[in-house]
């Protein structure tokens, strides 16, 4: 039986993946960590991994480096393997589901519209040999750096950060401590030498023009085949996660005037909402799980960005 043959992709996704493919090296992992967490985890949360392949292949990723990048991931504790003969699944960890839950909130989730002029600071160990694990895990949470050993965060409590602690590597010991600012404006200069957001309003900046092509696209009525859709939303995905989670999610009273990581959240919630019914249709065509199709997407996944209708 004759397949019959793919639409050629529109020019704004041809741009998108030629972009994605000049990257070097080509990190296997991080698109696979996107694919998991974005599609995979809200639907069971396992895959096999010839499923994995064909979803990768179009992104430019090869079998090999599918192979090696999933071998890798569960040596660091993401994934777990499970055989069947000669087939394989591989499922996220209890460890991997709880980060990509973490992940999922951040990424979907808006950003605070209010503050209660409070700080929680961290004091880190002195030790240098297990800073820069702890350095890098407490700005993966959203923590600006003010010093070798004092992180400030202006949206969590004290005991939503020591939860957050209990798993970090080289935290113990830390102290954890409360406070305010004498005003407003020591507020914003404490953001402004915790976290760099001239360079985020740029790289924010960047996707707003990556994905403007898209935009036009997908106006009212475009018709839209469910791989290409599939492409475009996980490249919007892993394009914004990368910046968003670099994003400490400061209140407004501590950003510049007109945002612009407000514009783009609001532009990757319509994209999103835009593509996500005909990329999940084929999710379900072209992936699966050992012994069963994969499950239909949870209600987390439907509430993303505010709620998805469902089609």
């Amino acid at each position: 039986m004759n397949r019959k043959p793919r639409a050629p992709l529109p020019a704004p996704v041809r741009a998108l993946l030629r972009n994605f493919r000049a990257q070097r090296p080509l990190r296997g992992g991080s698109l696979l960590i996107t694919v998991f967490g974005d599609s995979i985890a809200p639907r069971g949360g396992a895959v096999t991994v010839g499923s994995l392949i064909r979803l990768a292949a179009p992104f430019g990723l090869t079998e090999r480096l599918v192979r090696t990048s999933v071998a890798r991931l569960a040596r660091d504790g993401w994934l777990v393997a499970k055989r069947s003969g000669r087939r394989s699944e591989y499922r996220l960890t209890r460890g991997g589901a709880e980060r990509f839950a973490e992940a999922t909130r951040r990424i979907y989730g808006e950003s605070p519209s209010l503050w209660d002029g409070m700080w929680t600071l961290v004091v880190v160990p002195a030790a240098r040999r297990r800073r820069a694990h702890l350095r890098q895990d407490l700005k993966w949470l959203g923590f600006g750096q003010l010093n070798p050993f004092l992180f400030a965060h202006p949206g969590c409590t004290p005991a939503q950060a020591r939860r957050w602690l209990r798993k970090v590597r080289g935290a113990e010991g830390a102290l954890l401590l409360r406070g305010t600012g004498s005003d407003l404006a020591s507020d914003r200069r404490l953001a402004t030498r915790g976290w760099d957001l001239q360079d985020l309003a740029r790289r924010y900046r960047r996707f707003l023009a990556s994905f403007a092509p898209v935009q036009s696209l997908l106006g009212p009525g475009a018709a839209l085949t469910a791989d290409t859709a599939f492409l475009i939303r996980t490249l919007l995905i892993h394009e914004y996660r990368k910046i968003h989670l670099r994003d400490p999610l400061l209140p407004p009273p501590l950003l510049p005037a007109n945002w612009v990581g407000a514009s783009a959240y609001q532009v990757c919630r319509r994209l999103y909402a835009r593509v996500f019914p005909a990329a999940e249709r084929h999710l379900s065509a072209s992936a699966h799980q050992l012994h069963r199709p994969l499950p239909a997407a949870n209600s987390a996944a439907h509430a993303r960005f505010g709620g998805i209708a469902r089609r």
